[in-house]
């Protein structure tokens, strides 16, 4: 591990043995004046150095809130953590077989790992791969299209292994769902102004969505639709749990108000919205993300919601606006982004981005500079997108792993496997994170 900081107290605070080393340092200073003979004198030094004692001390402290909640301060200076992503994890690689063509895909499409099975969905083409944990076909289908048993595009894709159905949310209007040779099952719609964003899976009997619309339709209202296709025109909260066999509404998650616009308005009256993940799936539930109150909850599978972690100053005290996107916890880490917001008048809205990370043990924050020994100068970043239960997954592009190789910085099983692989015949190499839980 590395730490690089121009901050000497947080590096203090990165270094336990250098904190060590302060404190054997400060009680051996106040024995040794325990030995002088002025008494007046000794009380001075003993004075400066006690004052010096608490300065280290207070450098070394975790950032907490005052309630106790662990607390992310974006005007601190938090210093580099270099880790090895093999010391914290276990580490594989995987190519997809793609013998047949039918399972050669275009683009990057890792829509879920569930305990047996990898599901790909590729939104050029429309078709949904299913592939085993070694990565050999088992089936596949493609029901793209305008029909009433077609999706428009497969924009999220869910999988019950269990039950082998395949839910595909397709923008908007409803979900189909299939079984995974691509049997046609049933719909569920949602209600009609509705736009969840994002979709997940909750439990074996729900899905967990946040409905968008109260960003884009301000004062919008739940009215019954004169559409009877559609049982209502919204929900009552964005933060919703809906059965997973008809779409019934099970529970509303009301998280803290706080009436704050995260949209940037253009001079033709058009509403930006500023792109927050608002829901990832942890191991315990799933973290609901609220960033117009700087702060992430828990809501956990026996339906309890926790704040878990916050962010300051207040985002409506920032100009320009920076937000907490969410975390993800692994390995006793969290993972999170604080995203910037820059609007002009002329040009789309863009969001610099800092990946942070906090060790949930000692309470330390860093920015991420996460390595992998077999492919040497390449940097990983772990954030909201690419995670599941066990731990986080990559999809390596074969064209730059190819480059890469001929330039000698693959080594190890990664090299064995890009060797002999062809970039117009081959899908992508996957990377599969699983951390370590007992540290």
């Amino acid at each position: 591990m590395k730490v690089q900081s121009n901050n000497v107290f947080s590096v203090i605070k990165a270094n336990k043995k250098t904190l060590s080393f302060f404190v054997v340092l400060f009680f051996f200073i106040v024995n040794l004046h325990r030995k002088r003979t002025n008494t007046n004198y000794m009380k001075k030094e003993f004075a400066i150095y006690f004052i010096l004692f608490v300065v280290f001390m207070s450098g070394c402290s975790s950032d907490k809130h005052e309630d106790g909640l662990p607390c992310i301060d974006i005007t601190k200076i938090y210093p580099e953590k270099e880790l090895n992503l093999t010391d914290i994890a276990n580490v594989t690689y995987l190519c997809l077989n793609s013998d047949n063509e039918d399972y050669l895909y275009n683009s990057y499409g890792i829509s879920c790992v569930t305990k047996n099975t990898i599901v790909i969905s590729d939104p050029h083409s429309g078709k949904i791969l299913f592939f085993s944990k070694d990565g050999n076909p088992k089936s596949h289908f493609n029901h793209i299209g305008e029909g009433p048993e077609d999706y428009l595009w497969p924009t999220r894709v869910i999988y019950d292994e269990d039950k082998d159905e395949v839910f595909v949310y397709s923008f908007r209007s409803d979900v189909k769902v299939y079984t995974s040779t691509g049997e046609y099952k049933r719909k569920i719609v949602f209600p009609k102004e509705a736009i969840p964003n994002p979709i997940t899976s909750f439990d074996d009997e729900s899905f967990f969505l946040y409905d968008s619309s109260v960003e884009f339709i301000p004062g919008r209202k739940r009215e019954t639709s004169e559409d009877t296709d559609y049982p209502t025109q919204f929900y009552n909260h964005p933060f919703v749990r809906i059965s997973k066999i008809d779409g019934k509404v099970l529970d509303y998650v009301e998280l803290p108000v706080n009436d704050i616009d995260l949209v940037f308005y253009t001079d033709d009256g058009n509403r930006i919205k500023i792109l927050t993940p608002r829901m990832l799936n942890c191991e315990k539930g799933i973290h609901l993300c609220n960033p117009e109150t700087d702060t992430v909850f828990l809501y956990d599978k026996s339906k309890n919601l926790t704040p878990v972690i916050c962010k300051t100053p207040k985002v409506n005290t920032l100009d320009p606006m920076i937000v907490l996107n969410n975390c993800v916890d692994h390995g006793g880490y969290q993972f999170f982004q604080i995203a910037i917001t820059l609007f002009t008048k002329e040009t789309s809205p863009v969001y610099p981005i800092k990946y942070l990370m906090r060790d949930i043990k000692t309470g330390e924050v860093f920015h991420q500079k996460l390595i992998l020994p077999d492919y040497k100068g390449k940097d990983f970043i772990i954030g909201p997108s690419g995670n599941y239960e066990e731990g986080s997954y990559f999809e390596l592009e074969l064209i730059e792993l190819k480059q890469a190789y001929s330039e000698n910085k693959l080594s190890g099983k990664l090299k064995e496997l890009v060797a002999n692989l062809n970039e117009e015949k081959d899908n992508n190499i996957l990377m599969f994170v699983e951390f370590n839980k007992n540290r």
